[in-house]
């Protein structure tokens, strides 16, 4: 015992020796020792919908930083009763703390209670390692007493309160009030503030959800000292310690279904805003984003079901993006099937569109044009250009077809030919317009062969001008971003551009609704009003094998690109079945979502409506009678079934002598009377239709000859 007693006296002595050494060096180091930037706290930042619902968080430190002024002074008095009961008296050090500290562990004889102060930890935690010794505790305290006569203590009392470590991946009080009890910091009570001032000693050991028992304990000792210091009275004690610990957790688990529009965001703060992936995790901003949660669920869901892809081996990849109509804002994007952030996005990897151009790149720029319309007939032949020779994919040919028709059923030879019409430079004019460079001279632009290739983020952009009056705007992940002051740091204008005109849009937007409704995109299953294009490129290492496949389309209020495919295609790894799977997927997400399905394409003020197509008939029981009139005369009367359309006209052709010639044309009638005719030498007659929209004639009709009733 007595020896014990002389190892401490010599360690008493020690520490006066060195406590006075140390304070001359706090004197001598002066101010240069607190460097202010280090107490500038790593803070979460925070993705938000436009409703104000949490999307995700951006940390390194989960941290939100709270005001001391938001923090109820019964919690600033639960973390000053255990952890520092003199926090208000001394100057950084606590003399009385550490020479308590160590008669106790002299008389144990080992550490057995620390003498740190608030402030103390503080310089530890912000400026300090872990190791213990006689250097760290001295730069400990010339930190602490130099953060004493810099700032205020609740200033001190806010960046403590604000750093230290609650566990589970929780940094401040704020954070841990979340985390633990789904409350602010101003909402708690006296027994949860208890509970997470005893927890900072050790964070594993006294978690309550590792070991609620201990954590109970600890709490009771943090309620206890309270009362002892007077912050609290008995009866507030009893019933305190009385409360069962009832989490409510809130702990933020990372949704994998919004992993690459997360990844945008941050590539967009970086490129557009010049935030870097650092700042953006530890700068504590309020981050609003135009997703639309159930929509970019839905989507990630149905990426994760086989049956909505093709495939011959392995898993076939895709990619997915749906944009507002009228803002631009992404409201959904999905980087591929198993995306892991910072892996392959392949929204934005380029790949060969197929068919999906040909609006873009040859209906559009033609309907610019005053020579051609909607049903102006184009060439559908086996035509070669040089070295290129397009073919239709069923091996078809009309020889004259309307472009409503060579659009909705997605024929090749047509497209190829009014390109050469109307020339590669005035198509790549509008290509260009709507925010796509493409170095490629050839006429196989027309049906999407192309050097680089357009990425679905792309065609969503570009497919815009037709959903939106023939304007594009630059789609956009980040609304605007606030600072942890509520100061907006930047916001996205929307700026349009013009690429169609409006009567343009409207006729490509009926075309395209043809091929939802009748055309190559007629599968799958969606009520609402739909307009889009099919696409697909050919694997030429296999026979009916596919490369790529997409649907592009929007409703009347968004507009979005399906991708399908394999990273590297080859004659293990490619698509059967065209674009009927991403027609099919595009189609269901939408119908799995809460998107509006009721809205119907509306024209805008000034524009042309498009008239529905003209289909012709065959006319098979063309009769012709003869009949008897006053006075001697006759007359012939020709009837035969007509169309339900009566736009149609019919042309009336009469044989006499062996030669037939075209008398007269009646329009929406089955019956035409002709007054006088000669009885002893009958003539023949035929009726062809003929649709005005495309001055194409059909089918003759069968031959009659009057007989006499």
């Amino acid at each position: 015992m007595k020896r014990k007693l002389l190892i401490g006296a010599v360690a008493v002595v020690s520490t006066i020796i060195i406590g006075l050494t140390g304070y001359f060096l706090i004197l001598f180091a002066g101010d240069f020792v607190v460097d202010e930037q280090n107490l500038v706290m790593d803070s979460t930042t925070t993705l938000i919908d436009r409703n104000g619902h949490v999307i995700s968080k951006l940390y390194i430190e989960d941290r939100e930083l709270v005001k001391i002024d938001q923090v109820p002074e019964h919690v600033q008095h639960a973390f000053i009763a255990i952890e520092d009961a003199r926090f208000y008296e001394h100057h950084g050090i606590d003399v009385k703390a550490i020479f308590r500290a160590l008669y106790k562990d002299i008389l144990a004889g080992s550490k057995v209670e620390g003498g740190s102060t608030i402030t103390q930890q503080l310089a530890k935690n912000v400026f300090l390692s872990n190791e213990k010794t006689i250097l760290r505790k001295t730069k400990e305290a010339v930190i602490a007493i130099n953060l004493e006569r810099k700032y205020s203590k609740k200033k001190l009392l806010e960046m403590y309160m604000n750093q230290i470590y609650f566990g589970h991946g929780a940094y401040g009080i704020q954070t841990a009030a979340n985390l633990y009890f789904n409350k602010k910091v101003s909402e708690l009570t006296i027994d949860e503030a208890a509970l997470l001032a005893g927890i900072p000693k050790s964070p594993t050991n006294y978690s309550p959800i590792n070991n609620p028992e201990k954590s109970k304990q600890r709490r009771d000792l943090v309620i206890n000292v309270m009362q002892q210091k007077g912050y609290i009275d008995a009866d507030q004690a009893v019933r305190s310690k009385g409360r069962t610990i009832t989490l409510n957790r809130n702990e933020y688990t990372k949704n994998p279904a919004f992993a690459t529009y997360i990844d945008m965001v941050m590539e967009e703060a970086k490129q557009r805003f010049g935030f870097s992936n650092e700042e953006m995790m530890t700068g504590g901003y309020t981050i609003t984003v135009p997703i639309d949660r159930d929509l970019q669920q839905v989507a990630h869901e149905l990426f994760q079901k086989d049956q909505y892809f093709p495939g011959t081996n392995e898993q076939v990849e895709g990619a997915f993006v749906m944009m507002d109509v009228h803002t631009g804002g992404v409201l959904a994007v999905v980087g591929g099937r198993k995306y892991v952030n910072k892996g392959i996005n392949r929204a934005i990897v380029k790949r060969q569109p197929g068919s999906t151009i040909k609006p873009l790149a040859v209906y559009g720029p033609a309907l610019e044009e005053s020579d051609y319309h909607p049903y102006s007939m184009l060439v559908d032949e086996p035509l070669s250009y040089g070295e290129y020779s397009p073919q239709n994919y069923n091996g078809v040919y009309k020889g004259k077809i309307s472009m409503y028709d060579a659009l909705t059923t997605s024929a090749n030879a047509p497209a190829v030919w009014l390109l050469n019409k109307i020339g590669i430079d005035h198509g790549k004019k509008y290509i260009n317009r709507a925010g796509i460079s493409l170095p490629d001279q050839g006429l196989a632009i027309a049906l999407g062969g192309l050097e680089n290739g357009i990425s679905p983020l792309q065609m969503t952009k570009a497919y815009r001008a037709f959903a939106n009056e023939g304007k594009i705007v630059e789609p956009f992940f980040i609304q605007k971003i606030v600072d942890q002051a509520g100061n907006l740091l930047t916001s996205t204008e929307i700026i349009e551009s013009e690429v169609f005109s409006p009567q343009t849009a409207w006729y490509i937007t009926r075309m395209l609704e043809a091929v939802v409704d009748e055309g190559t995109a007629k599968v799958g299953e969606y009520t609402g009003s739909l307009a889009g294009k099919t696409g697909t490129t050919s694997f030429t290492g296999v026979e009916g094998g596919t490369k790529d496949a997409w649907f592009v389309g929007y409703t009347p209020n968004v507009v979005g690109a399906l991708w399908m495919g394999y990273d590297r295609t080859d004659k293990d790894h490619y698509l059967k079945h065209g674009s009927t799977y991403p027609t099919r997927l595009f189609k269901k997400i939408l119908a799995s979502s809460n998107h509006d399905h009721t809205a119907e394409f509306v024209a805008p003020n000034g524009v042309e409506e498009l008239e529905k197509p003209i289909l012709l008939h065959a006319i098979t029981d063309l009769q012709a009678k003869l009949t008897f009139r006053p006075f001697g005369f006759f007359k012939v009367t020709l009837q035969w079934t007509t169309s339900m359309d009566e736009r149609i006209v019919y042309h009336i052709f009469e044989r006499n002598d062996n030669t037939w010639t075209k008398i007269d044309e009646v329009k929406g009638t089955g019956s035409f009377e002709i007054e006088s005719v000669n009885l002893f030498n009958p003539s023949s007659y035929y009726v062809v239709p003929f649709n005005p929209q495309t001055e194409e004639l059909g089918k003759p009709s069968n031959i009659a000859t009057p007989n006499f009733r």
